[in-house]
């Protein structure tokens, strides 16, 4: 198989891959959301991180990894800094208008392309960004946990609207 790719070749278009990504991210932050602001960085199940710790790694993933992949500049990876709901919420809506502004900058081409993302992971270009949207939507399943046993009806998994 060629490493190159045209527009005949792809299964799932740049645009339609960005669109899957942001409906994810659009759940998730309805699950940032949902928590009590008191809550987002103190409540915490069978010593796990709190969604609000959980929520800068998922920060700290995406811009930074979208950027790595359009410029081949990897720094070292680092979880954002935010310690308030309404910082994570302003952190998470910025991060979606930049994945907006710059991932359809990837060349089509590049999505076939192995990388060393943030010097630790070797992995082809697309299934780094899948490895980045799996992990959101596991790390999301924790905050499905922590908002239950805090009484809270958390948003239907299904509805990335």
């Amino acid at each position: 198989m060629s490493t190159s790719a045209s527009a005949s070749q792809v299964v799932i278009t740049p645009q339609q891959f960005l669109a899957h990504w942001q409906a994810h991210r659009r759940l998730t932050r309805r699950v940032i959301d949902a928590f009590p602001a008191d809550k987002l960085f103190t409540h915490s199940i069978g010593g796990m991180r709190t969604f609000g710790e959980i929520a800068k790694e998922l920060l700290g993933m995406a811009t930074p990894t979208v950027a790595g992949i359009l410029t081949d500049q990897w720094g070292k990876y680092e979880e954002a800094a935010a310690s308030t709901k309404a910082e994570v919420l302003t952190q998470w809506d910025a991060i979606t208008a930049e994945l907006d502004a710059k991932f359809l900058e990837i060349p089509v081409e590049r999505f076939q392309e192995t990388k060393t993302a943030f010097g630790q992971w070797t992995m082809p270009v697309h299934d780094l960004l899948l490895y980045v949207i799996d992990n959101e939507i596991h790390h999301r399943g924790q905050g499905y946990v922590y908002l239950r046993s805090l009484g809270i009806e958390p948003p239907a998994f299904y509805d990335r609207s």
